[in-house]
């Protein structure tokens, strides 16, 4: 793929979501600068990107397009775009984005891949705000193209419109975020179903299997291809009405996390890394389902391409 003005892309961070999103642009023949303070990090980034392209079967491009280096200054002070893809808080944001306000460019757009932060929150005070934006990017981001390109009061139409175009360009599905709420879209549709499940499980209607299964078997199937909106002008906003109405005045409307979760958490029943969360798992279970969607989406992917 071709791109107009050929930009160059910094990406700070070399974790999981950093080393991902930088392939995504290498795949469209961008030079990508990596930056992370940890050598041993930029050393994993540049064994996991050529694994990336491999099991995508592209052209691996790292070799002459990733520039990998411990040197903030150095990966942004050409670049074009910038995305942070550091740890989720505030605060080390704000440090983060402080210091490419500093050696980025002045054209240069800064966007971040915080899942929740409203992006305000970390735009606000720093120098040329309006520069900052939200890219969203869903895990892992080499597999999954929704990006949620998310406007703070901040931020110029056209630096969402350019950011909007270059996600476009490189096969990404970018949606505009109009406004800068916790959580975005995506979060808040996947967690308020959340809500009601554990609640569901709280209040001893099913267990979690019977959560999972309900959802895998039953109305996830058509998630895909079929949007919520879509589905309730499929059926007719007159039955969903009516159904609404039934239901609406039993969901779940709490306001803090339900009481099942945070005991787990206090007890330590974190979920598949330790053995025991919603369900109990041995590594062989859990490394089964990590594999199950690891092959469902590399296969999506690798027919999204053919």
């Amino acid at each position: 793929m071709s791109m107009t003005n050929n930009p160059v892309i910094g990406i700070v961070g070399a974790g999981l979501m950093g080393h991902g999103i930088a392939q995504r642009f290498l795949a469209a023949g961008l030079k990508v600068n990596l930056y992370d303070p940890n050598e041993a990090a930029l050393a994993h980034a540049k064994e996991q990107i050529p694994k990336i392209f491999d099991i995508l079967c592209q052209q691996d491009t790292s070799s002459e397009l990733l520039t990998c280096t411990t040197s903030m200054a150095e990966a942004v002070s050409h670049a074009d775009w910038v995305i942070e893809a550091g740890p989720e808080k505030k605060d080390i944001k704000r440090c983060i984005f402080s210091e490419l306000c500093t050696f980025a460019p002045k054209h240069c757009i800064l966007a971040t891949n915080t899942s929740a932060i409203p992006i305000g929150d970390i735009a606000e005070g720093q120098s040329k705000p309006q520069r900052i934006i939200g890219a969203h990017f869903w895990n892992p981001p080499h597999l999954v193209d929704l990006v949620e390109v998310v406007q703070s009061q901040f931020t110029t139409c056209d630096v969402v419109k350019n950011t909007m175009t270059l996600f476009s360009q490189v096969g990404l599905k970018p949606v505009h975020v109009k406004k800068d709420i916790p959580g975005f879209i995506g979060n808040r549709l996947q967690h308020a179903m959340k809500r009601e499940a554990i609640a569901l499980v709280s209040q001893g209607v099913c267990d979690a299997d019977t959560i999972d299964e309900v959802v895998k078997h039953g109305f996830g199937k058509r998630l895909a291809v079929l949007g919520p909106l879509e589905q309730s002008d499929l059926v007719g906003l007159d039955l969903t009405l009516s159904i609404l109405s039934t239901i609406y005045p039993h969901l779940d409307n709490s306001k803090t996390p339900q009481g099942l979760l945070q005991e787990k958490v206090a007890r330590g029943k974190t979920g598949m890394r330790v053995g025991e969360g919603f369900k109990t798992w041995t590594e062989a279970t859990a490394e089964q389902v990590r594999q199950r969607v690891q092959k469902h989406l590399i296969q999506t992917q690798l027919d999204k391409n053919n």
